[in-house]
């Protein structure tokens, strides 16, 4: 069954959309791996003033590649949230991911965003530092 989700990062406006697979026990362990890689290598560069492109950019591409099976349809970047999204993953400015589902709010009007959602519930956090 496909499984929709977003991903969002703090201070850019792009919108991530994957069509499938976007369920939290396969979207968090390989997101996790990322980000604890990309922040190291941001704080050993010491580059701080195009993260949020730069990490936006390095996503879509570690995506395509986990997500596709034999297209890449499956992926795109927009600015719109979409209604089908079943989960968003925030990445925070702090470095932290935040889960996200959908309310019946979000499914009405998609472009509330995180406003018509709520924090997502499992039996462990739904935060995860990556630092």
């Amino acid at each position: 069954m496909a499984t929709p989700c977003h991903i969002l990062v703090a201070n850019n406006p792009a919108i991530i959309y994957i069509s499938r697979g976007g369920e939290p026990k396969k979207i968090l362990p390989v997101l996790k791996k990322f980000l604890a890689k990309f922040w190291q290598e941001r704080d050993i560069s010491g580059e701080e003033s195009d993260t949020p492109e730069c990490l936006v950019a390095q996503l879509t591409a570690r995506f395509a590649y986990e997500t596709a099976e034999d297209d890449f349809s499956n992926l795109k970047v927009g600015v719109k949230y979409f209604p089908a999204a079943a989960y968003l993953y925030d990445i925070g400015s702090d470095r932290k991911v935040t889960v996200w589902e959908p309310g019946s709010a979000y499914k009405q009007d998609p472009q509330l965003g995180l406003k018509g959602c709520t924090p997502w519930q499992s039996a462990e956090s739904s935060s995860v530092v990556s630092s």
